[in-house]
């Protein structure tokens, strides 16, 4: 089967700084792959090269089978690749359907007027069929949850043809509930044919959705996993690095060795915890 979307060795310099080195991905229609990374891992600057804020400075981006070079961020979005960012690009003072059709907005008659009966018919709409039935379209959309603005931006990609859905950190600031909700409409996006990013931090979250899981760590990949063939713990110590966790056991025991007061007693203490999570997730 044919990826939606391919990375081929895309690496990405800023002068000196090597902020993507060879990464490789493909991600297929109806699946969710994670990507997962602690902060400075790349995953920000994967995804703005992938949605046309960067260009790469190596390699390839294939799109449907065809190598393409996005030279802007709607560039990306008219060929199908929509960007849902943490910051959801919203204006919470604005309604609900203003912001569902942001840049987009539909304009009749002879002068143009913008069409406030449809564009609230259709967000209404579209927000119920995934399971969301706002009391009014005309309500500003910061009186709405974390998790139902993001539902919000979620179904406002999905309306306006997107086949890659890129999802940068979704659930970091969202409560259990509000977190729930919103890897229900991840999952939704799937089953629908999207092929969904799912950018995170949080492996658990990426592990209740995902089908396949690559992960950075300072540019680089440790590789692509299925979920079959990896399990939720070796993630984690992938993310966390695991040669950095013993070696850093390693100094503090040495420290504490030095040190014979309760201080040194409880960095003894971390370091044997340290080496339980080298240990325990090899």
């Amino acid at each position: 089967m044919t990826p939606l979307v391919e990375l081929r060795k895309v690496s990405k310099y800023f002068g000196p700084v090597v902020s993507l080195k060879d990464i490789d991905m493909k991600i297929y229609a109806g699946e969710v792959h994670c990507l997962l990374g602690d902060n400075g891992a790349g995953k920000s600057t994967l995804i703005k090269t992938l949605s046309g804020v960067h260009k790469p400075s190596e390699g390839q981006i294939v799109f449907e089978g065809q190598e393409v070079s996005f030279s802007s961020p709607r560039e990306a979005l008219n060929r199908g690749i929509a960007t849902v960012y943490q910051d959801l690009a919203m204006l919470p003072l604005m309604s609900i359907s203003r912001n569902f059709f942001l840049g987009r907005e539909p304009r009749v008659g002879p002068l143009r007027l913008y069409d406030g009966n449809y564009t609230a018919n259709v967000a209404r709409e579209e927000l119920r069929k995934i399971g969301i039935d706002i009391r009014d379209p005309d309500q500003p959309v910061g009186t709405l949850s974390g998790g139902e603005r993001q539902s919000v931006a979620i179904a406002r990609a999905v309306y306006f043809g997107a086949k890659v859905l890129i999802l940068d950190e979704p659930t970091s600031a969202l409560g259990v509930k509000e977190a729930a909700v919103v890897l229900k409409y991840v999952v939704q996006a799937k089953t629908r044919g999207l092929g969904v990013i799912f950018i995170t931090h949080n492996v658990h979250h990426a592990w209740a959705v995902g089908d396949t899981f690559t992960v950075l760590n300072r540019g680089k990949s440790y590789g692509t996993f299925a979920k079959a063939d990896t399990a939720r713990e070796k993630l984690l110590q992938m993310m966390a690095g695991g040669e950095e966790l013993e070696a850093l056991a390693v100094e503090l025991d040495l420290i504490s060795k030095k040190d014979p007061t309760s201080a040194g007693r409880m960095e003894h203490g971390v370091a044997e915890e340290l080496h339980r999570e080298g240990g325990s997730s090899a």
